[in-house]
C-alpha cells in the first residue's frame, strides 16, 4: 500500500473538524425532540464553535505555534472524538452543551495548525494551491454533513452519527500520528513564556494580520448568513423539506470549487488583490440577484430556480476569498513562528462575523417583513470588503513577490 501525502492527512483533518461542526443543524430536530432541547439551547448548541473561535482563536494560534503544529493538530482530534463518544450517551442538553464546548476547543486545535502544516510539507511553489484546497475543509465538511448526516440518522439515530464520528476522527488522528513528520525540535523553545508574548505582539502590531482577519470577517458575515438561512427560506417558498437540505447542501459544496481555483489562480500569477475584488464584487451581484427586485414580477417557481442560481455564484465565487486570504496570512505572517498565530487571529474575527452576520440580516428581514432586503446587509459587507482589498494592495502583491507565490507547480 502506497504511503498518503502528509498534506491529504492534514486536510481529511480539517475536514473531519468540520464535520463535527456540521452535525449538529442536521440532527437539530431529533435532539429536540428526544432530548426535550429548548429552542435557546440549541441557539447555544449551534454558535458555541463559533464563540469558542472568538474567544480563543488567537490563544490557540499561540499554542500550536509554542507547542507544536502536529501536537495540536491530534490533540484537537482526540478532544473531538472523545467528546463526540461521551456525547452519544449523554441524556440531558446540559450535557451535551458541555461537551458541545469541548468540540469547540478541539474544532479549533484540529485547525488552526493547517496552513502552518501545510506550509511545512508542500514546496513554496505548490504552496497556493495547497492553501486553496485547504480552504475548503470547511465547506466540504458542512456539505456532507448536511447529506449524510440525516441518512445516519435515520439507520441508527443521532447516537449512531455521533459515535460514527467519534470513530472516524479517531482513525485520522492515527494517521496524522504514523504518517506526518513530528514536529521540528526548534519549535519546543518557542513555548518559553517569552516567546508567546513576542509572537503575540508581533502579530498584533504588524499590518498583514489585521487585513486578513478583518477580509475574512465581513465574507463570512455575509457567507454564513445567506447559507445559515436558506433552508428558511426555501421553507417560506414552499420548498419540500428533503430538497431544502439538498440546495443548502449544494449551496455550501460549490464554495469548494472558489477555494481550489484561488490557489491554482495563485499558482498561476493571478495578483490577490484582484481576485478578492472579482470574490467580493460577485458576492455583492449574486445576493442582489437573489434578494432583491429584479425577480419580484417572475412566476413562483422562475424566481425560485434565478435565485437559487444566484446563490450558488454568491458562493462559488466567494469561495475564492477564503482561498486567497489562508494564502495570504501564511505569507504575510511576521514569521514563520507566528503562522498559527496569525491564522487564530484571522479565525478571531471570521468567528465575530459569524456572530453578528445572521442577527443583522434577520433584524432587517424581520423589519422588512421578508427577506427582500438581505442584499443591503450583505452588499455593506462586501464595499468593506472590497475597500480593504484596495487598501491593502500593496501589502498583498509585494507578499506574493517576496515568498514567490508565483512559483510553478
Amino acid at each position: 500500500m502506497s504511503r498518503p501525502q502528509p498534506q491529504w492527512l492534514v486536510i481529511s483533518a480539517g475536514v473531519c473538524a468540520a464535520l463535527h461542526v456540521g452535525k449538529l443543524p442536521a440532527a437539530l430536530p431529533v435532539l429536540r425532540d428526544s432530548l426535550d432541547v429548548s429552542l435557546l439551547q440549541a441557539g447555544f448548541l449551534l454558535s458555541l464553535v463559533q464563540l469558542a473561535g472568538m474567544a480563543l482563536g488567537v490563544v490557540v494560534g499561540l499554542l500550536a505555534d509554542g507547542v507544536g503544529l502536529r501536537r495540536t493538530m491530534l490533540a484537537g482530534l482526540l478532544l473531538l472524538a472523545g467528546a463526540s463518544a461521551l456525547g452519544a450517551g449523554a441524556d440531558q442538553p446540559s450535557q451535551l452543551l458541555v461537551l458541545r464546548a469541548v468540540e469547540g476547543l478541539g474544532f479549533l486545535l484540529a485547525t488552526m495548525p493547517g496552513p502552518g502544516l501545510i506550509r511545512r510539507l508542500v514546496p513554496s511553489g505548490r504552496l497556493s494551491a495547497a492553501l486553496g484546497r485547504w480552504s475548503a475543509f470547511m465547506p466540504l465538511g458542512t456539505a456532507l454533513a448536511l447529506l449524510c448526516g440525516p441518512l445516519a440518522i435515520g439507520l441508527a439515530g443521532w447516537q449512531g452519527l455521533w459515535l460514527t464520528l467519534a470513530a472516524i476522527t479517531l482513525g485520522v488522528a492515527l494517521a496524522l500520528w504514523a504518517w506526518v513528520p513530528a514536529d521540528r525540535l526548534q519549535e519546543r523553545h518557542a513555548s518559553m513564556p517569552a516567546g508567546w508574548s513576542t509572537r503575540l505582539r508581533q502579530t498584533l502590531t504588524s499590518r498583514g494580520p489585521w487585513v486578513v482577519a478583518w477580509c475574512f470577517a465581513v465574507y463570512s458575515a455575509q457567507w454564513i448568513s445567506v447559507i445559515g438561512f436558506l433552508p428558511s427560506i426555501y421553507a417560506q417558498a414552499g420548498l419540500a423539506a428533503g430538497w431544502t437540505a439538498v440546495a443548502t447542501a449544494g449551496a455550501a459544496a460549490v464554495n469548494i470549487v472558489g477555494n481550489v481555483a484561488a490557489g491554482r489562480l495563485l499558482q498561476r500569477g493571478a495578483l490577490p488583490d484582484r481576485l478578492l475584488l472579482a470574490a467580493y464584487a460577485a458576492m455583492g451581484l449574486g445576493a442582489w440577484v437573489a434578494f432583491g427586485p429584479l425577480v419580484q414580477g417572475l412566476p413562483a417557481p422562475a424566481a425560485v430556480a434565478v435565485r437559487y442560481a444566484a446563490v450558488l455564484v454568491f458562493s462559488m465565487l466567494g469561495g475564492m476569498i477564503p482561498g486567497t486570504l489562508f494564502s495570504a496570512a501564511v505569507r504575510l505572517a511576521p514569521g514563520e513562528h507566528a503562522v498559527s498565530t496569525t491564522v487564530g487571529w484571522m479565525q478571531q474575527w471570521s468567528c465575530a462575523g459569524q456572530v453578528a452576520g445572521p442577527p443583522l440580516v434577520a433584524w432587517v428581514a424581520h423589519r422588512a417583513g421578508g427577506w427582500q432586503w438581505t442584499w443591503l446587509v450583505t452588499g455593506c459587507c462586501t464595499l468593506a470588503g472590497m475597500a480593504l482589498a484596495v487598501a491593502a494592495r500593496h501589502r498583498l502583491r509585494s507578499s506574493v513577490v517576496s515568498h514567490g507565490a508565483a512559483g510553478a507547480p
